[in-house]
């Protein structure tokens, strides 16, 4: 092989990567999310794609919302006839941290083959960890795609405050999105914030999007390996319970006690989600929450909340369901402490089946009764 025959064979390849990598600029990110195997190849996922090592939990995060849904099972095809479709959103209590999909929220109501409207319900999980309403809407706007009948939305406190809500990794990998719904939803946001500043021509191709295509695939690859064994998260023989002893110190997210100002919560943002829905009915549930009965427990319910503060929110929020006629369920203090696993928001399989009563329980009574 002589040296000009081998230099055009590297010019030629170098001009067919750019022009791939130019392409591939012209591509919205989130539009190579479509092509999966799930549902296809391989059974879809019962919850979104989450976790870390992911040689032993066959998951891995990634933030592409179209990658997401298409992996999941509410895309295996057209919704059927004969299908009530309730979707459950919100954190990682709903997701289901140490807990199997079918011991989730979720997992246990679509168990029960409820009958509603004349339909057989399904249930799908929609939750995904982090703590953010403005997370819940993109999740929630996104699912209207798949014609719910009914959303069911756990939420708690922290997921209120304006500081959190551009800082979860699912919205700032997401900025044209969020943008858009910004715009739309008059979110209280500020749009010169960097978060929602959309990637530049550089992290469009194929070097700059070379992690995310990554993940893609390898999120495809995992797909055999969760058909065969449905495990996708990690489930350690121990683990460290929640915190139950705190300090004296009783601010919230920078905001001191006594008032909680009702201005520096995302209240916007739950209007936003329920506008989003339309006429699909929406059941917003006050997630239950661990109650310490540990060192300075008079301050602190848990770790994420002190008292003043929570408890000002949750009139905050019976004021407003009430005011706006809201299908609300407090269900806050629901469960002991014994019923929470790593986190004063993670139930143990006992409490999500409490949980599910009680829920299960309000769909019947509200669902075309």
């Amino acid at each position: 092989m002589d040296g000009k025959f081998l230099r055009n064979i590297i010019l030629k390849g170098l001009i067919l990567f750019l022009l791939l990598d130019l392409a591939l600029a012209g591509v919205p990110p989130t539009e190579l999310g479509k092509i999966s195997l799930y549902n296809r190849l391989f059974a879809g996922r019962l919850r979104f794609p989450f976790g870390e090592n992911p040689a032993q939990s066959y998951n891995l995060s990634l933030f592409n919302l179209d990658a997401m849904f298409a992996s999941h099972v509410i895309a295996d095809g057209p919704k059927p006839i004969n299908e009530y479709r309730v979707v459950v959103i919100g954190d990682s209590s709903t997701w289901g941290i140490l807990l199997r999909p079918e011991q989730t929220l979720a997992g246990i109501v679509d168990a029960k083959g409820l009958i509603l409207c004349g339909k057989k319900a399904r249930v799908y999980n929609l939750g995904y960890p982090t703590i953010s309403l403005t997370k819940d809407l993109m999740v929630l706007d996104y699912a209207m795609r798949y014609r719910p009948d009914m959303i069911i939305w756990p939420l708690t406190l922290e997921a209120f405050p304006l500081d959190k809500q551009l800082t979860t990794p699912l919205v700032t990998n997401n900025a044209e999105l969020v943008d858009n719904l910004v715009a739309t939803s008059n979110l209280p946001f500020d749009k010169n914030d960097p978060a929602l500043i959309s990637k530049g021509f550089k992290d469009r191709t194929l070097i700059g999007q070379r992690r995310a295509l990554a993940d893609l695939f390898r999120l495809q690859m995992y797909g055999v390996l969760w058909s065969a064994t449905g495990i996708d998260q990690i489930y350690p023989s121990d683990f460290e319970r929640a915190q139950t002893n705190y300090g004296t110190v009783t601010t919230f997210h920078g905001l001191q006690p006594p008032t909680l100002d009702p201005a520096e919560l995302a209240f916007g943002v739950l209007e936003a989600g329920l506008r989003a829905a339309g006429k699909v009915p929406v059941l917003i549930v006050n997630e239950p929450m661990m109650i310490s009965n540990g060192q300075n427990s008079n301050l602190h319910y848990n770790f994420f909340y002190p008292r003043w503060a929570y408890d000002q929110w949750r009139q905050m929020m019976m004021t407003k369901a009430t005011a706006q006629d809201w299908n609300y369920l407090d269900l806050w203090n629901l469960l002991p402490a014994d019923d929470f696993t790593n986190s004063a928001i993670h139930l143990t399989p006992e409490g999500e089946e409490v949980l599910s009563e009680r829920v299960e329980k309000t769909i019947l009574e509200e669902t075309c009764p």
